[in-house]
């Protein structure tokens, strides 16, 4: 089983993922955790030295989905795929529906390009089930502090783009994906994030 975790930056996705993933330990599986992009020697790099910390290196949205798209072939050849196919489940921090929201419909990128491109990154490997964590982007602003990374620092306006974003792609992929409020508290949220899952397991 493979799940993903997505949203805007500060609706709390690392705290419900680490319960979850505690939760299904204590169930008795198996359970791999990763992050996109991440997880990787190559995600790593990608991740810390290009994509999120250079602030100086001027980054197309075209090439930065790109950038993304390959952390994420390897993390579906080197983590993804093997540990499915151990039967262990997995559970991971983001996926290919940023790519689309957040180079497509906050980038200005194809969305239908970007979904394809998708395709041959994944090989068509799709998470199970996607959970969007999901409350107003000034609510979520408030949760991040000053110390932001390069994507984070695009402002109020990127913010909104990118919940609506979200939003528009669940409604557009249908039943795999859950939109839940995230303006809960937390043990509200994990309760149904848990709920979900049991009627998949």
């Amino acid at each position: 089983m493979f799940f993903s975790f997505d949203g805007i930056d500060g609706v709390g996705k690392t705290t419900q993922l680490q319960l979850f993933c505690r939760w299904l330990e204590d169930s008795g599986r198996e359970v791999v955790t990763c992050r996109d992009p991440g997880s990787t020697p190559l995600g790593e790099k990608v991740r810390e030295t290009l994509l999120l910390s250079d602030e100086n290196t001027p980054i197309s949205a075209r090439c930065e989905m790109l950038l993304y798209m390959a952390a994420r072939a390897q993390l579906v050849d080197q983590v993804i795929e093997p540990a499915l196919e151990a039967g262990h489940t997995v559970v991971s921090d983001r996926y290919l529906l940023a790519n689309v929201v957040y180079q497509g419909y906050a980038g200005g990128l194809d969305l239908a390009a970007v979904r394809s491109v998708g395709k041959v990154a994944t090989a068509g490997l799709e998470p199970d089930c996607t959970f969007v964590l999901d409350m107003s982007a000034a609510s979520a602003r408030q949760r991040m502090g000053d110390h932001l990374d390069r994507v984070e620092s695009r402002g109020d306006d990127y913010r909104e783009r990118l919940r609506q974003g979200f939003l528009d792609e669940v409604n557009y992929l249908g039943a795999k994906f859950h939109i839940v409020d995230a303006a809960r508290p937390v043990d509200e949220i994990q309760t149904e994030l848990r709920g979900i899952a049991r009627r998949l397991l």
